[in-house]
């Protein structure tokens, strides 16, 4: 069977540049290391680069190679779980000040976009449709939420509304947001890689982080050599793994799936989704959904607790897409894979310091397209020695997932529950 996360993705196929960078090959001292080279890593070193700091990064793959290259493209807004949790942990003022650095987070996109000309095919607007009629009042509430953080641009759409706009009457209508989107989430990371590169930062691919001295002087060892630097950012997020053990229990790794279809002409991808939206469903196990800028049905979700995966992840895909989407049971898949979105016990990211020297941010929970490269910057903001927003987020506190033989069965156990849920609510 063929690992899903590795297999080539559309992003890979559609790609608009072709960078790559050498592996690292021996020993290299610089002012700070960056282990991996997605969105929080590549952030943080166009800062530091363009601020005139020596940076290093190293990527045990390539540019993109984890979930910044493989995700669903979509770009959210604020906090997976909401505000709730942030203002009860912060109080209101300071989480009202966390929600305004989520907005910043897609002005940089688009920002960074303009300024470094990156071609993603950036869209707006969001569809949050309702997969049952008890739904809608959670949807509802959340606009609310939203409209008293002064964000504009939120609407309730209607069951007869929506499927003006979706080829689906599977849902019981919509909250749709203006300010939400999606775009080419590789052809982002690659332009934001090149812009690095352009500012001086140097970037190793094919070099695998084995060891990593948190120290007064970090020191990070790889499979072909080691770098010794003043500081230290460790932005591997899922893919990190057991390599610094004080932040592997603070995140788990849960798989997610994407299936591309074959082109399917201007017409058909009009008649899918009208005015070119993204779209997610509003269960916990969500299923999402947008075209892509060559009119093809990108659909993903169905993430996994578990490391097993269905023996035909495209047939199993195809299924939930065609449930939403009947009108394609007769079109076929190009393109099938999967990757890691790594959660926090509480959905919001974890962020922090393990050192006066070491910073590290991950666990997005399926909010990283917009807040990865974020959080990456305000790393660099709190090198540079201003540090009092990175202070803001990190202190939230997040409870580990517990560890040992037990902590996979548990988190099954857990998803199978909220599949329970999705179904009986």
């Amino acid at each position: 069977m063929r690992n899903s996360l590795t297999a080539p993705s559309y992003y890979q196929a559609t790609a608009n540049r072709k960078i790559s960078f050498p592996p690292l090959e021996g020993d290299l001292e610089t002012d700070v290391a960056v282990v991996g080279a997605g969105y929080t890593g590549l952030s943080a070193a166009l800062e530091l680069a363009e601020a005139g700091y020596r940076v290093a990064v190293l990527e045990a793959s390539h540019v993109g190679g984890g979930a910044s290259g493989r995700n669903g493209g979509q770009i959210c807004t604020g906090f997976s779980p909401g505000q709730a949790r942030i203002t009860a942990q912060l109080g209101a003022s300071d989480a009202r000040k966390c929600f305004d650095i989520a907005e910043e987070a897609k002005r940089l996109i688009e920002l960074r976009i303009e300024k470094y000309k990156i071609e993603t095919g950036l869209q707006w607007g969001y569809l949050h449709c309702a997969a049952k009629p008890s739904h809608l009042e959670g949807l509802r509430a959340g606009a609310d939420e939203l409209s008293g953080l002064g964000y504009v641009g939120c609407s309730m759409l209607s069951k007869a509304e929506l499927e003006e706009r979706l080829g689906s009457k599977l849902y019981h209508g919509a909250m749709r947001e203006a300010r939400a989107g999606h775009f080419h989430p590789l052809n982002y990371c690659l332009g934001l890689a090149n812009a690095a590169r352009k500012a001086g930062a140097a970037i190793y691919e094919d070099t695998r982080v084995l060891e990593i001295d948190t120290g007064s002087k970090p020191c990070v060892r790889t499979n072909k050599g080691k770098v010794t630097a003043k500081f230290l950012i460790l932005a591997g997020n899922a893919y990190l793994g057991k390599t610094v053990s004080r932040l592997y229990g603070r995140v788990m790794p849960v798989t997610s799936f994407i299936v591309t279809t074959e082109p399917l002409g201007d017409n058909m991808a009009r008649s899918l989704i009208r005015d070119n939206e993204a779209g997610a469903d509003s269960n916990f196990i969500l299923d999402y959904f947008r075209r892509t800028e060559d009119n093809r049905l990108l659909f993903g979700g169905a993430a996994n607790y578990s490391t097993l995966e269905p023996s035909d992840i495209g047939a199993f895909m195809k299924r939930r897409m065609v449930k939403v989407f009947p009108q394609l049971k007769d079109v076929g898949i190009s393109h099938t894979w999967g990757g890691y979105i790594a959660i926090t016990s509480n959905r919001l990211p974890d962020c922090g310091a393990l050192s006066p020297t070491t910073f590290y941010a991950h666990g997005y929970s399926g909010q990283g397209v917009a807040l990865a490269g974020m959080y990456g910057k305000l790393m660099a903001e709190a090198i540079r020695g201003t540090s009092e927003r990175f202070d803001l987020l990190s202190r939230i506190r997040h409870l580990p997932f517990p560890g040992g033989p037990i902590r996979t069965p548990m988190l099954v156990a857990a998803m199978l529950f909220y599949r329970l849920r999705d179904a009986l609510s």
